[in-house]
């Protein structure tokens, strides 16, 4: 066992890898590129328990590197999509994107392990920069700009907390907290950007969709599920986490049965899927923690699964729209296979990673007595068994359709694909595998006679439901009205409204007497010094105007 470090930690081991890695050409960086996640992995089982070297900085005591379950468990989760996704995009020689992909990874487990607010922060931002430039690498110019006004106001909201909660408490450490004060309200607001809660939950289907073919495997799996992990350390049992989940399980589960694209409803069905973990942190049980953690693990293998069948598609055809695609399951048996896994474990059909991990959540919220919670995931789950287990195979491989010529994929993709799938179906069929990485969820019953029957019964109704509305459920080219309307769209309607009556207002400024404008001028010009008199703001005041004030430079930025 080694002492922690920042020097010797997985995410200085993946940030000094993506660094390097424009410097290297050929099988080199290859090697570099799949190198770098199999020693992050052995580092992550590798640190003792307990947090590592702290020093101080301004002031403040920094702890760089803290490794307990919860972190060693996220941390596993993104070394191995961080080693998939490498091998899958070994063909992708886009260096940019490889660089960005590791420097992404690196920032993740970063956050994971951050023992202190200001650590977090820290790699909270490299992390929007690592995934920005992934966005960007493949020519997304105007995505990746909305991408990056996004998690920056999710950034400022992290900071302003962090500086609230440091001011009233002068304590910096991470620890279980509640929304009881202006900083820690500012704190969860600024994880919620990044988990992907309503209404700021379209950058999810806006930005990821644009990366290329191997940049949305690395999108999938970092972002979201390290707000999740921070939720789990800050905010355990926090009751209004519990109605935020639900509202984004419903709108995944909504937006993804309607969508077209591909990607676009793979996107909206991260936000559902982050919905059920952020619904048990809400509950905030030992069991309840472990099972989000749990299913944050799982999520993160069979989405990446997904995203990878997706690109495949991509690449192979040229499209990604249902529409555009149907009659590959010949031309592509592998990914048929990969994408059918990836979406039975989504769905939590019995004996895949998903099944226990849904498992372990519905039991959580069961026992918390929460009925109406219970019974609105159950449904949900149901539900996801309509697009991922039966519109996707369904409408992109298997209904009969003419297509043109279709690249293969490379072995690199197939191996990547075909490792998660296994990996997907050994957690599945050995639970106690899965069920281990988290101690407080060991003794969850999965592979039960009546739970399996229950969840047979959930998925057959299910599948009842999609072939009597098959054709409802066809794909359909159309735009698809999104939260982020509000901003992009309402805007301009508000401006064009109000131009008239704002022209017709400037026009009566003649009419103001020329004394009236000098003692406004007046004034003006003294504002300043009555400023500079003006007594000390409290800090969370501060934070909070500074927050309102670049949250409004953003949004004229965004227009």
């Amino acid at each position: 066992m080694i002492d922690p470090s920042i020097w010797i930690s997985p995410a200085s081991v993946l940030i000094v890898a993506g660094l390097l890695v424009p410097f290297l050409r050929g099988r080199g960086q290859d090697v570099l590129f799949l190198g770098a996640p199999i020693v992050a992995l052995a580092l992550v089982w590798a640190m003792a328990p307990g947090a590592g070297t702290s020093f101080s900085w301004l002031g403040l005591s920094l702890t760089p590197l803290a490794a307990d379950g919860i972190a060693r468990l996220f941390g596993t989760a993104f070394a191995v999509a961080a080693l998939a996704g490498a091998l899958f995009g070994l063909g992708q020689k886009n260096v940019t994107e490889r660089a960005a992909a590791l420097v992404y990874a690196g920032a993740a487990q970063g956050v994971v392990f951050a023992g202190d607010l200001v650590t977090l922060f820290v790699f909270w931002e490299v992390m929007a920069i690592g995934s920005t430039l992934v966005i960007w690498s493949n020519g997304a110019e105007k995505a990746g700009f909305r991408y990056a006004l996004m998690h920056i106001f999710g950034g400022v909201l992290l900071f302003a907390g962090i500086v609230a909660s440091a001011g009233a408490a002068g304590d910096i450490t991470i620890r279980p907290m509640r929304a009881d004060s202006v900083g820690h309200w500012l704190l969860l607001a600024g994880l919620l950007v990044n988990a992907g809660a309503p209404p700021v939950s379209a950058w999810v289907s806006d930005a990821y969709p644009k990366a290329s073919w191997s940049g949305a495997v690395f999108l999938s799996a970092f972002t979201t599920k390290a707000a999740v992990a921070m939720l789990i350390r800050l905010f355990p049992g926090e009751p209004i986490l519990v109605v935020i989940g639900l509202i984004m399980a419903v709108y995944g589960l909504l937006y993804a049965l309607l969508e077209n694209d591909l990607r676009r409803l793979l996107s909206y069905s991260i936000v559902g899927q982050v919905g059920f973990m952020v619904v048990a942190v809400g509950i905030g049980t030992p069991l309840a923690l472990a099972a989000a953690a749990l299913h944050a693990f799982a999520h993160i293998l069979y989405k990446a699964l997904l995203m990878m069948t997706a690109g495949t598609l991509l690449r192979a055809t040229g499209t990604s729209r249902l529409t555009g695609l149907g009659g590959l399951a010949r031309a592509l048996p592998l990914t048929l296979a990969a994408m059918v896994v990836g979406g039975l474990s989504l769905s939590a059909m019995p004996l895949t990673a998903g099944f226990v991990s849904k498992s372990a959540i519905q039991l959580a919220v069961g026992e918390s007595g929460s009925a109406v919670a219970w019974f609105a995931l159950t449904a949900i789950s149901a539900g996801s068994f309509l697009y991922a287990g039966l519109k996707l195979p369904w409408f992109a491989m298997l209904r009969p359709a003419k297509h043109g010529e279709v690249v293969a994929p490379d072995l690199p993709m197939k191996l990547a694909m075909a490792g998660l799938s296994i990996a997907i179906l050994v957690f599945g069929c050995f639970p106690t595998l899965i069920l281990s990485l988290a101690p407080a969820a060991a003794n969850v019953p999965v592979l039960t006679g009546d739970h399996i029957l229950f969840q047979l019964q959930l998925l057959v109704a299910s599948a009842i439901c999609f072939f009597l509305f098959l054709k409802l459920l066809q794909p359909d080219a159309r735009i698809t009205i999104d939260c982020d309307w509000l901003w992009r769209i309402l805007p301009y309607y508000f401006i064009e409204t109000a131009r008239r009556p704002l022209s017709a207002l400037a026009g009566l400024t003649r009419f103001v007497p020329e004394e009236t404008v000098a003692r406004m001028a007046k004034i003006r010009g003294l504002w300043p010094l009555w400023a500079l008199q003006a007594g000390n703001w409290r800090t969370g005041d501060i934070a909070l105007a500074a927050t309102a004030l670049l949250g409004i430079g953003l949004l004229i930025a965004a227009l």
